[in-house]
């Protein structure tokens, strides 16, 4: 039976709200300017293998679908899920709840996690995961706390939302944090030098009092291999600048 919602007398269902919400004016921009700070990174992942982890309804699908790759559509709550299968008939779309991840297939060349760890409550194990099925490239990108201490700071979320945690609980991890779970497990880590063009995505790290108050956000690259590139530093900047 499809779950529904009631708002202002009238009953909607899951998917309804689920469509709604991540595609609202802001959820649609946001989305554009993550992908075009992506592709401006001009990493190669054409014809790669690719997992995409917490799909949602598949708005970053296309950019892997476009270029070639064989992606693994991944997504924890059902309603999306039947979404996903209906939206990418072709596509390999599974099952895969990142707070107790299990995913019986070999390891892929790239590994797309875009939107989702800051809704989970155990990080370390996701990050984990992610490694472990990442044969090339991991793509990260999350809701992050500033401060300089290697920290994992949970907050908590709707579980009728969406877009937010499925469990109810939520991480921001410093980037101090993430830089280095990400350096334990893989030998090169970078930071893009450019941030997405999107007032989320800070450029100074070290004046959180001039940020505007809501979610701020960062990028990572980890890799296998080394990544010979402009535009992504080996070191967490304090500094960046925002990409045009």
């Amino acid at each position: 039976m499809r779950k529904l919602i009631r708002r202002s007398g009238l009953e909607i269902s899951w998917a309804d709200r689920s469509r709604h919400c991540f595609h609202s004016s802001g959820y649609l921009r946001h989305n554009a300017r993550r992908l075009e700070h992506l592709a401006s990174l001009l990493l190669p992942v054409g014809g790669k293998s690719v997992l995409e982890v917490g799909a949602g309804i598949g708005d970053h699908s296309n950019y892997f679908l476009d270029r070639d790759c064989q992606v693994t559509i991944t997504e924890a709550r059902d309603e999306n899920l039947r979404h996903l299968k209906n939206r990418f008939p072709e596509s390999d779309v599974r099952f895969l709840d990142m707070e107790d991840p299990k995913l019986d297939l070999p390891p892929f060349e790239v590994v797309h996690c875009y939107g989702l760890l800051y809704h989970l409550a155990d990080p370390v194990r996701a990050i984990e995961f992610l490694a472990e099925k990442c044969s090339g490239m991991l793509l990260l990108e999350t809701c992050v706390s500033f401060g300089d201490l290697a920290e994992i700071r949970r907050v908590s979320e709707s579980r009728r939302d969406p877009t937010q945690a499925v469990s109810g609980t939520g991480c921001r991890p410093t980037r101090r944090w993430l830089f280095e779970k990400l350096t334990s497990l893989f030998p090169h880590v970078y930071v893009p030098t450019t941030q997405p063009n999107h007032e989320e995505f800070p450029l100074d790290w070290t004046s959180p009092e001039t940020f505007p108050s809501g979610p701020s956000r960062a990028v990572f690259v980890a890799s296998r291999q080394a990544i010979a590139s402009d535009v992504l530093s080996t070191t967490l900047m304090d500094r960046q600048t925002r990409h045009p």
